[in-house]
C-alpha cells in the first residue's frame, strides 16, 4: 500500500503563522500537525508515503527527514488547482499497488487497520450538525452512493473528512484525469469528490466507514481547540520546579519555565523560553520567548517574544510585542 499525504495548501487562515511556515507543520499537543499524521500512517507500514508539497516544502522535507525513517518522495504542486489535481501529481509515480490518501492539515482518530479492511475502496465519513459546509456522502446500506460538494439541500448529514482507501488505482487516474482534461472546477478546483463520484457512476463501488474524531486545524480557534482535545486526550502531566503547572499540559523537554503558572491545555514546543507568566489554553511555538505575560487562547509563533499584559495573542513567527 501506498500513501499520499497532500500538503500543499498555503493555509491562508491561519496567517501570519503560515508566511513562513506550512501548515502541516504548526504545532499541536507537542508536535506538527504532520507528525501526528506520519504517526498514525507508519504504523499501517506502508510501501511508501507521498507528500505532496507547495509554498515552503522544504521545511516539510526537512522535518521529514529529521524525524522519520521510512520510504517517503516528495512532489512539488506548482499549481494550487484543487485535491483531486494535488493527487494526480502524487500518482503519476506510483504503481498499481492501493493508496491511502489522508489530508495533511487535520488529524483523523480512527483504528486504520479496520479502515483499510472496511471494503475495496473506503471513504472516511463522519456526521456533522451543518452538513452544507462540507462535501457530504449519501450512503444506502453502507454503500457510497452520491458525494455532493457542500450541497444547499442535503440529503445527509455525513461529511468527508479527507480520508480515502482505493484499491483501484487504475479507475482513480483515469477518472481523475479524465476530469482535469474536462478542465469542470466545482469552486475554482479539480475536487477529488467529482473524480470519485465518476467512478461510482460508472459501477466502482465505494464503502463509507464512520471514524471516531475528525479535528480541523485551519484556523486558529480551530487549531486550539484541537490542541486541548488531544491533550485532554493524552493527559501528559508535565512539571518544573518553582512553577505551578495545571494538567494537561505539555511542556517540552528543552523548554524552560521559570516563575509561571502553566495550564490547563497548554503546550510549550522546544526551545521555548516562559518566565513570570500565566499561560491557559494556549500553543507557544518553539524558540518563542514569553515574559511578565498574562495569555489564554492565544497562538505564539516560532522564536517569536511576548512580554507585558496581553490576554489573547495571534502572534505569527519571528515577531515581537510588548506592553509597557
Amino acid at each position: 500500500m501506498n500513501v499520499i499525504i497532500p500538503a500543499a495548501g498555503i493555509g491562508s487562515r491561519l496567517r501570519p503563522h503560515t508566511h513562513t511556515m506550512p501548515k502541516s507543520l504548526l504545532h499541536v499537543a507537542g508536535k506538527p500537525i504532520l507528525g501526528h499524521i506520519l504517526d498514525t500512517v507508519t504504523k499501517l507500514d506502508p510501501d511508501g508515503i507521498t507528500i505532496v508539497t507547495g509554498f515552503l516544502g522544504d521545511k516539510i522535507q526537512r522535518y521529514v527527514r529529521d524525524h522519520y525513517d521510512c520510504p517517503t518522495r516528495f512532489v512539488e504542486q506548482d499549481e494550487l488547482l484543487g485535491l483531486a489535481y494535488a493527487v494526480s501529481l502524487a500518482l503519476e509515480g506510483l504503481d498499481e499497488r492501493p493508496v491511502l490518501i489522508i489530508l495533511g492539515d487535520t488529524i483523523i482518530e480512527t483504528d486504520m487497520n479496520a479502515f483499510v479492511a472496511a471494503g475495496e475502496n473506503v471513504l472516511g465519513v463522519l456526521p456533522v450538525d451543518d452538513p452544507q459546509r462540507f462535501g457530504i456522502a449519501n450512503l444506502d446500506n453502507g454503500i457510497v452512493t452520491r458525494l455532493v460538494e457542500k450541497p444547499e439541500s442535503p440529503e445527509s448529514n455525513l461529511a468527508i473528512i479527507g480520508l480515502y482507501y482505493v484499491t483501484d488505482t487504475v479507475g482513480l487516474r483515469d477518472h481523475i484525469k479524465r476530469l482535469i482534461a474536462s478542465g469542470r472546477m466545482t469552486r475554482g478546483e479539480f475536487q477529488l469528490t467529482d473524480a470519485l463520484q465518476s467512478m461510482i457512476d460508472h459501477g466502482i463501488r465505494f464503502v463509507g466507514h464512520p471514524v471516531e474524531g475528525w479535528y480541523d486545524c485551519g484556523k486558529r480557534e480551530t487549531l486550539i481547540a484541537t490542541n486541548r482535545y488531544l491533550l485532554e486526550k493524552n493527559k501528559p502531566n508535565h512539571t518544573r520546579e518553582g512553577s505551578i503547572i495545571i494538567a494537561p499540559t505539555f511542556i517540552a523537554p528543552t523548554a524552560v519555565v521559570e516563575s509561571s503558572i502553566i495550564g490547563p491545555y497548554v503546550s510549550i514546543s522546544d526551545r521555548a523560553v516562559v518566565k513570570s507568566s500565566i499561560v491557559k489554553n494556549s500553543i507557544i511555538g518553539y524558540e518563542a520567548e514569553v515574559r511578565n505575560a498574562m495569555l489564554k487562547d492565544s497562538l505564539v509563533g516560532h522564536r517569536a517574544v511576548v512580554f507585558g499584559d496581553f490576554r489573547e495573542l495571534n502572534v505569527g513567527d519571528s515577531s515581537e510585542i510588548g506592553y509597557s
